[in-house]
């Protein structure tokens, strides 16, 4: 029996006081109270369409904004991942989606290269998601590459209502992070990468 790819990760700031528990095996159970609702439906959307099992806490000084607790959930999410993924022996290491939600349509390449970058491509029709800054969006994102150590490429390839935007784009990053994160039964335990390391 495989050992389980789970972890935890607790990060305390004077800005914010997180925990992040994910399991990359599970079957996309969520436990998530970040004080930012819109985050909670988004990192709902990782976990269901990834089969991710994420309890994500945070308390932050939303008092001032979101900012700090959006990217610092990213952060953490970021440094859970690198710690339950391990020396990615066995990983399919690219993961991709493509997502619609009615008119829009998103699009999610991923690779566990080891090496932080982002390509980030939404061009939101508005500002605002009900109390949500679209911006944030992005933060959340630069985060969680910095500290999982991946490149992202994300491409909203076309939308009118920015709810479904941004619903594509968490659906199409949990699609990716699923295909990525996978054991590959023909790899035998191999990293992926002619390198011999990632």
């Amino acid at each position: 029996m495989s050992t389980p790819r789970t972890a935890e990760v607790v990060r305390n700031t004077n800005e914010t006081q997180i925990r992040v528990a994910i399991n990359l095996d599970g079957t996309g159970q969520q436990k998530l109270d970040t004080g930012v609702p819109f985050l909670d439906h988004m990192l709902d959307q990782i976990a269901r369409h990834g089969l991710i099992d994420l309890d994500i806490h945070a308390k932050g000084d939303l008092h001032i904004d979101a900012h700090h607790t959006v990217e610092d959930v990213g952060i953490t999410l970021g440094m859970a991942f690198a710690k339950a993924i391990g020396d990615k022996k066995g990983i399919r290491r690219y993961g991709h989606a493509y997502v619609p939600l009615d008119e829009a349509l998103s699009r999610v390449v991923i690779d566990f290269s080891g090496r932080p970058g982002l390509e980030y491509h939404i061009p939101f029709t508005r500002s605002m998601i009900g109390s949500f800054d679209v911006d944030l969006t992005s933060e959340f994102f630069h985060g969680f590459v910095n500290h999982a150590q991946v490149t992202l490429h994300v491409d909203n390839l076309r939308g009118v209502n920015a709810h479904h935007q941004a619903e594509t784009v968490f659906k199409a990053f949990g699609r990716a992070l699923r295909m990525a994160v996978e054991l590959d039964p023909r790899a035998a335990g191999t990293i992926p990468s002619t390198k011999g390391s990632l």
